[in-house]
């Protein structure tokens, strides 16, 4: 589905060169301003629409032997002498033979090179801002969207662990329904300690952490970390102390306990971002701005750790859009290194944040079995707390996937899906 509406916003499934049955592009091209060239394509069927391409750009992404590097994919322009005062001297458009009759832009250049440009290759990249929302939402990284605790039933997408681990189409549907609502359910997976890495090692590879590739959380005596008591464990995200924080959580149950307790707790903190956004900016701005100190001190496997990061509750990107959320009040240092004035107005601000979350948190309890998988840079997740006894445990076995490898994965599998359309 992606595929076709990015292909219609993006001009293809159109037909190339003139054989039976399909469309006859022409293509037109002129220099403006003396710096740009609009490429005019002339089309029986959708895409006319005039595409203006800087020429300091066309330049810069020259396809030539010299300037790129093919099976690298590559730029190879030597930018120790790249001019960037560079103008177009010359346009022309012709067909270019080959099966599918590409036509392409040619251009002469100030500086004595000549380029040359595929038409497909030019709809793709056009500054058009309507094809440059539909690149960035669906294949770049596709648009997320947000969910308040009572809607979990209806967003949560289910998946079966052996078909995803079989088949492409599958693994593609997973991952865009974790990328899109930060949270997916993988059923009837083995009840074996490998399960955790057998699906990482389908999408990429493991994160390893100061806690090891796969961990196990289960009550235990002495524990180092606050998720290893059968206790109530608060809403938090995962190593919020880390700078490159891990950013996909798997979780396989291979033994649930009986007891009441025992159950997951999901809050999508996007959407309670959103909420303090438009009901209290005040408390919106201050946890986007004010930095907190996050720490774990401890050891592992006979290796002693101290973590720090600094980071605000909220974080944004250039563009004001979420890129990762902080919360974690047992790894929130005692260090609070702002100034003074700033400490209790952020204080009643976090306040507001933990009250939203609570209230909109989603319980639900997995089975023996089920992998449950979310964004750990996006949501809040906590635990009821159990019972624990000789006769009555539980057994979670954990890992991390970083979205640099889920990303990446994704789009290998569109373009691969893309091919056989």
């Amino acid at each position: 589905m992606w595929l076709q509406r990015l292909g219609r916003v993006l001009g293809h499934g159109h037909g190339h060169g003139h054989g039976q049955g399909q469309c006859r592009r022409h293509l037109s091209a002129r220099i403006v301003q003396g710096t740009s060239i609009v490429v005019q394509p002339e089309s029986e069927s959708e895409g006319r629409e005039a595409m203006t391409f800087p020429g300091v750009w066309l330049r810069d992404n020259c396809r030539c032997t010299e300037c790129f590097h093919g099976s690298s994919r590559s730029r190879r322009l030597d930018w120790d002498s790249f001019d960037t005062r560079v103008r177009p001297v010359g346009v022309r458009t012709d067909q270019a033979a080959g099966q599918q009759q590409q036509q392409q832009l040619h251009v002469r250049w100030s500086d004595a090179h000549e380029s040359s440009y595929p038409l497909d290759w030019l709809r793709q990249r056009s500054f058009d801002g309507r094809r440059q929302r539909a690149y960035l939402d669906e294949f770049y990284r596709p648009a997320t969207r947000h969910w308040a605790g009572a809607e979990f039933q209806r967003i949560a997408r289910h998946f079966d662990y052996g078909q995803v681990m079989a088949e492409d189409a599958a693994l593609q549907q997973w991952l865009q329904a974790l990328a899109v609502y930060g949270v997916a359910l993988l059923r009837d997976a083995p009840l074996d300690g490998g399960v955790v890495r057998r699906l990482a090692e389908r999408v990429g590879f493991i994160r390893r952490t100061t806690y090891g590739e796969e961990f196990v959380v289960q009550a235990k005596p002495g524990a180092q970390n606050f998720a290893y008591l059968s206790l109530p464990l608060p809403l938090h995200t995962d190593l919020p102390y880390y700078e490159y924080k891990p950013s996909v959580n798997i979780l396989h149950c291979v033994t649930q306990t009986a007891s009441p307790g025992g159950s997951n707790l999901l809050v999508d903190a996007f959407h309670i971002a959103d909420r303090l956004r438009g009901e209290r900016p005040a408390d919106f701005e201050r946890l986007c701005r004010v930095p907190v100190d996050w720490n774990d001190i401890g050891s592992e496997d006979g290796r002693e750790f101290h973590n720090i990061w600094r980071a605000p509750v909220i974080c944004l990107d250039a563009e004001g859009k979420y890129t990762r959320i902080n919360h974690s009040v047992p790894q929130r240092d005692s260090h609070f290194s702002v100034p003074l004035a700033e400490v209790e107005p952020w204080y009643e601000s976090y306040g507001r944040f933990v009250r939203l979350a609570r209230d909109d948190a989603h319980a639900f309890k997995t089975r023996p079995g089920d992998v449950l998988t979310f964004n750990n840079i996006r949501l809040l997740h906590g635990r009821t707390g159990y019972d624990d006894t000789e006769h009555n445990s539980r057994y979670i076995v954990g890992a991390y996937l970083d979205w640099d490898i889920v990303y990446s994965r994704l789009r290998v599998l569109k373009k691969r899906s893309a091919a056989v359309q």
